[in-house]
């Protein structure tokens, strides 16, 4: 069954397509990172614009079509579907690490002495990061990060509730995860 728009007719519709495909495209491809989930997010998107086009203002087209592909987009990513995990295929996955199992035939590797000394400075480096947050996150991250502590223990031990804590580990992440990479650009 083919429904007619009244706002526009199937060549005004075609010829908008057109016109912005490109960009809704972009859109989509800036939200998932695939080029054939953004091109099924894209027909998504012109689909659901046939439907409901008579709502919108002709003078804000491009703006009304690039906010329905982020929106599906976003719809998209919050979905059961987009956040399954997949298996890695062999060739992705990492070269495996450490001693290998006895019986395998295969030596274990002398440690690479540069890659020793800077695991081992990374390391401390960590630390010395993890030891300067600032309150509420230091103490609260040293005990999960450092000594292993679970959510629960950390919250009996700084008498605070286990929500508070988790979401103070969060941002401690955060926090840690910004000064890391400004350390990297640096």
């Amino acid at each position: 069954m083919q429904r007619r728009c009244e706002a526009l007719t199937n060549q005004e519709f075609t010829e908008l397509m057109r016109q912005y495909q490109k960009l809704v495209y972009t859109v989509c491809l800036q939200f998932v990172r695939d080029p054939h989930t953004a091109e099924d997010l894209t027909q998504d998107t012109f689909l659901s614009a046939w439907s409901s086009i008579d709502r919108c203002d002709p003078n804000y087209y491009k703006q009304w079509l690039v906010r329905v592909a982020a929106n599906k987009c976003k719809d998209h990513l919050k979905s059961a579907w987009a956040r399954k995990v997949e298996a890695q295929s062999d060739e992705t996955m990492p070269e495996p690490r450490g001693v290998p199992p006895g019986g395998s035939g295969l030596q274990a590797a002398e440690p690479d002495p540069q890659d020793e000394f800077l695991r081992r400075t990374d390391a401390a480096e960590l630390e010395q990061m993890i030891r300067s947050l600032r309150e509420p996150y230091g103490r609260a991250a040293a005990m999960y990060l450092l000594d292993g502590m679970s959510v629960s223990a950390i919250a009996q031990a700084l008498g605070r509730p286990a929500p508070t804590v988790q979401n103070q580990l969060f941002r401690a992440k955060m926090i840690l995860r910004k000064q890391i990479t400004e350390r990297r650009q640096e």
